[in-house]
């Protein structure tokens, strides 16, 4: 038996301001995006390398949602958002008690995205 990846569901309730988010700021890439005609809640797939998220605005969905993304160069993300400044947010390198590295970003939503250095 084995478990492959998920893509967990963030609540979103604004697709300019999440595409800004994650594909400007993050640099995710847009894998496919449902908009219906009729103006209903939009939905979304982004990814990156093999981090693949679904954002979307349909009601219930919940925010605030706290997502661990294993990295093997924690250092080397730091840097690349660093150098693409974002107003509301500069995170940090942090040490866990238990001594794995991991850096926090949190979306416009609420949602929390915990980026952790893998060990090698």
């Amino acid at each position: 038996m084995s478990l492959e990846a998920c893509h967990p569901a963030l609540g979103i309730f604004d697709v300019v301001l999440a595409t800004s988010f994650y594909l400007q700021w993050l640099r995710f890439q847009l894998d496919w995006e449902h908009r219906p005609e009729n103006g209903g809640p939009s939905i979304m797939e982004v990814s990156r390398d093999l981090a693949v998220l679904h954002l979307t605005e349909h009601y219930g969905a919940d925010h605030r949602v706290h997502v661990f993304i294993g990295i093997d160069d924690l250092e080397e993300l730091h840097q690349e958002i660093s150098e693409r400044p974002n107003h509301n947010m500069r995170p940090g390198i942090e040490t866990a008690a238990w001594r794995e590295e991991f850096m926090s970003v949190i979306d416009p939503f609420g949602n929390r995205l915990a980026l952790i250095q893998q060990s090698s």
